[in-house]
């Protein structure tokens, strides 16, 4: 292997590529453009209900833990489709076990999310002229640390 010095042109091509693959998958999975929706969402209640600094940290290291498993996900089955159009068992299989983590990461980003936004729903609500009423919501208060 040839010891290759730093160069910042390969290094910006690099990031170009990068950028150009995350550009691909967004304009061209389906499910890229349901979870790029779905944190606009989140980044605009997390401005609304002003997030801590832990809450943007959990959202953002979800959010790219979705992301990640995404453009994975879109690499294996872009790579086997093209290496094996046709059927096959073995290839079923290991695009099966990408897709499962994209849905493991998915998963985990909305318990994050409700973990997140619930309360402060609820506290709207409440704040909304709710309190009166019989049906007050009410949950556990928890803070870290």
């Amino acid at each position: 292997m040839k010891n290759k010095s730093i160069s910042l042109k390969r290094l910006i091509k690099s990031f170009g590529y990068a950028l150009n693959g995350i550009g691909l998958m967004i304009k061209q999975e389906q499910n890229a453009k349901i979870h790029l929706s779905a944190l606009l969402i989140v980044v605009v209640l997390g401005f609304y209900f002003h997030l801590s600094l832990f809450e943007w940290i959990s959202i953002v290291i979800v959010s790219g833990g979705v992301f990640a498993a995404e453009a994975l996900n879109t690499s294996i089955e872009t790579l086997s489709n093209t290496f094996a159009p046709e059927y096959n068992k073995n290839i079923k299989q290991v695009k099966d076990f990408a897709a499962g983590a994209v849905l493991v990461a998915t998963i985990t980003a909305i318990v994050v999310g409700l973990i997140i936004f619930v309360p402060k729903i609820i506290v709207e609500f409440n704040a909304a002229g709710l309190e009166g009423s019989q049906t007050m919501l009410k949950l556990p208060v928890w803070a870290p640390g």
